[in-house]
């Protein structure tokens, strides 16, 4: 599945990757490949990527939103 992170700044992650756990309002959950269209809100906490070579990545944020369509993520992070 792909994975786009992008902030005010700039475009934080960008590419391919098997797992990614967010930091949800109301709890960490994980996305994995054919998740289930979601939207949902983030909070401060850590995003932790699984890439599909198989290397984690962290990346912080302080809230944001995240959109999960035909396997396709994009978030909006502060």
């Amino acid at each position: 599945m792909f994975l786009e992170i992008i902030t005010p700044e700039k475009k934080a992650f960008e590419g391919e990757v098997t797992s990614v756990k967010f930091p949800g309002i109301s709890g960490g959950f994980e996305i994995l490949n054919n998740h289930a269209p979601i939207i949902s809100a983030l909070t401060k906490g850590d995003i932790r990527i699984i890439t599909a070579d198989k290397k984690t990545e962290h990346l912080s944020i302080n809230g944001g939103v995240i959109e999960m369509q035909n396997n396709k993520i994009v978030v909006l992070a502060d």
